[in-house]
């Protein structure tokens, strides 16, 4: 194991009332395929593959990533990202530091140049105690609300209307909270016998959101009452069934916007909204703007 390997990441453990992390970078990206530069950060990234496949090399490790899946690049860490699909992947970047630590106003303040490295920058990872660093197990595959904090994030980086330093820390806090509960929640003492039955509807509900979900289809389905599935539900998925599916509409209304030329109309069917107007009403209450502004923003970044 070399030195960089051993020192870095720099963790240190705190309660969750120090954690104040500060996110320096929040973007959509489209990548062609090939082996991007390898490098280290002073800060850490979240990167989040929405469409397609790409690889890491960290740690004399070889990652794939496949689409719906993150990785976490800890600071002072040398890695190498590839784009391993073909025409493009697209993924979500977030580059945050754990304690407000770091003053990051252009890339350069991000990226190491080893000619003139700045020991002194390179972020802390917080470590809560009784719980793995998250750096530990650096692939995760997020839940749906994760995917929807990752995309809100962005949206409130790229517009930064007032107040969105707080916004944006807000919704790191949770983000790391979800990525800390998904291994604990994974564990077999939180697994019920109706777990893989669970999972397996909630990825159904993923691939055909228009499907009319409601709680008591579900609970049906499962053989539950409404009451015991909302439950295990919530505690599958980190929120209740409506939010759930709620969040997987717009997930995929956004992403219909960003990537199709298809009708304001057509996007609200295909996600379960046969309403154009209620809809529009539905993105506006949660995303802030209406669809096609957007779409209009999307295309401008």
């Amino acid at each position: 194991m070399s030195l960089q390997q051993s020192v870095y990441p720099l963790q240190r453990t705190s309660t969750y009332k120090e954690w104040s992390p500060n996110v320096h970078y929040a973007q959509f990206q489209s990548l062609p395929p090939g082996k991007l530069a390898k490098r280290r950060l002073y800060d850490f990234e979240l990167l989040y593959v929405s469409q397609g496949e790409a690889a890491t090399y960290m740690n004399d490790k070889h990652h794939i990533l496949k689409a719906g899946q993150l990785i976490m690049l800890p600071a002072g860490v040398y890695h190498q990202n590839e784009v391993v699909s073909s025409p493009e992947a697209r993924f979500i970047g977030i580059h945050f530091d754990f304690f407000n630590e770091l003053t990051i106003q252009t890339e350069a303040d991000m990226v190491v140049n080893e000619e003139t490295v700045q020991h002194h920058k390179f972020a802390v990872e917080a470590c809560a105690e009784g719980m793995t660093p998250l750096s530990f197990n650096p692939v995760y595959t997020p839940s749906p609300a994760s995917v929807q904090l990752m995309e809100q994030l962005v949206h409130e980086f790229t517009m930064r209307p007032p107040g969105y330093e707080l916004v944006c820390k807000a919704l790191m806090l949770q983000l790391l909270t979800h990525l800390l509960r998904s291994s604990w929640r994974s564990s077999p003492r939180h697994d019920s016998v109706h777990g893989d039955k669970l999972l397996e509807l909630m990825k159904r509900i993923e691939v055909a959101p228009s499907d009319p979900w409601t709680n008591s289809s579900i609970a049906k389905q499962l053989n539950l009452s409404v009451d015991h599935m909302a439950k295990l539900f919530k505690q599958m998925a980190g929120m209740p069934p409506n939010e759930y599916i709620q969040s997987i509409r717009l997930s995929e209304a956004r992403k219909l916007l960003r990537e199709t030329d298809f009708s304001i109309e057509a996007v609200g069917v295909q996600c379960g909204y046969p309403d154009i107007h209620y809809f529009s009403r539905m993105f506006r209450k949660y995303e802030g703007i209406s669809p096609r502004e957007y779409r209009k923003l999307s295309r401008m970044l």
